[in-house]
């Protein structure tokens, strides 16, 4: 079965922690200051389960589940149009103005995917695990979205120079079941409307900041993730007629804080290895 927008709504009544204005939002699929970009992101897997849209925008995967085309890697310049076509299908159902819509991580997933050998070097266990996480988002249609800024506090300093030690998200614990987590990173947009979050670094890594470089991915909804949002354009949109982008394509981003957050081993892809966060 196609995934649709019902689909995706029931997905994100997860349990998540969204903060808005200091106050733990609670449902976020009916609150008024996201419901309506919400829909506009789920509405997309309502337009690719339409009959008459499934071979423009789905493919069947390696694993037999019809999916969305952004999970394909072309093996020919056919496949590369076809993929292509989709994803302007997509963008032409938001003029554009979802920026951050599924596809957009799902194409970078597909980019590490296609280079398996580099994680491969970092460790085999690491790279299975970016593979088999792939498969699992891929054959799930998973909305996934990242973060991967550090929170800007001493300018001056590198992560690992900052007053509090966990500012940025880094490892602040292991065993032999995962990782847990500790700290903040930006900007999350659209995780107030995604299932995954896929957390890295985007800056380099200095020698002395290992716990810093690593990557993972965590469900939205895990335990100790806590999704502090930015102010609504939407809430305060005063009209459709008036604020007709606001009132529908507002993403929002938030600071997203793991607050002691364990990550078991299958979802880490990068450990400890500034170089290698890097060539992610």
């Amino acid at each position: 079965m196609t995934k649709t927008e019902q689909d995706h709504l029931d997905s994100l009544r997860d349990g998540r922690s969204v903060y808005l204005d200091g106050k733990l939002v609670g449902d976020v699929v009916d609150h008024p200051a996201y419901r309506n970009a919400i829909r506009s992101a789920a509405g997309l897997y309502d337009f690719q389960a339409a009959p008459e849209n499934e071979e423009l925008m789905t493919f069947v995967s390696p694993t037999g589940a019809r999916v969305n085309r952004s999970w394909q890697m072309p093996e020919s310049y056919a496949e590369l149009v076809q993929r292509r076509q989709a994803m302007v299908a997509w963008a032409e159902q938001t003029n554009g103005f979802l920026g951050r819509s599924p596809d957009h991580v799902a194409s970078s997933l597909c980019g590490m995917m296609m280079r398996l050998d580099l994680f491969e070097d970092h460790g085999e266990k690491r790279a299975k695990a970016l593979s088999d996480y792939f498969e699992y988002v891929r054959d799930n249609d998973q909305f996934v979205t990242y973060v991967v800024v550090s929170p800007q506090a001493d300018r001056s300093q590198g992560v690992g120079g900052q007053a509090d030690e966990f500012l940025t998200a880094g490892i602040c614990d292991e065993d032999s079941e995962g990782i847990t987590v500790k700290g903040a990173k930006m900007l999350g947009t659209s995780c107030i409307m995604a299932n995954e979050v896929l957390l890295g670094t985007i800056q380099p890594m200095q020698p002395g900041e290992e716990q810093y470089a690593f990557s993972a991915a965590i469900p939205l909804g895990a335990k100790g993730v806590k999704l502090l949002s930015r102010k609504s354009y939407e809430a305060s949109a005063v009209s459709e007629f008036d604020n007709p982008l606001s009132y529908r394509f507002d993403e929002n981003d938030a600071v997203v804080y793991f607050d002691e957050v364990k990550v078991p081993w299958e979802r880490v892809f990068v450990h400890r290895d500034p170089a290698m966060c890097r060539v992610q």
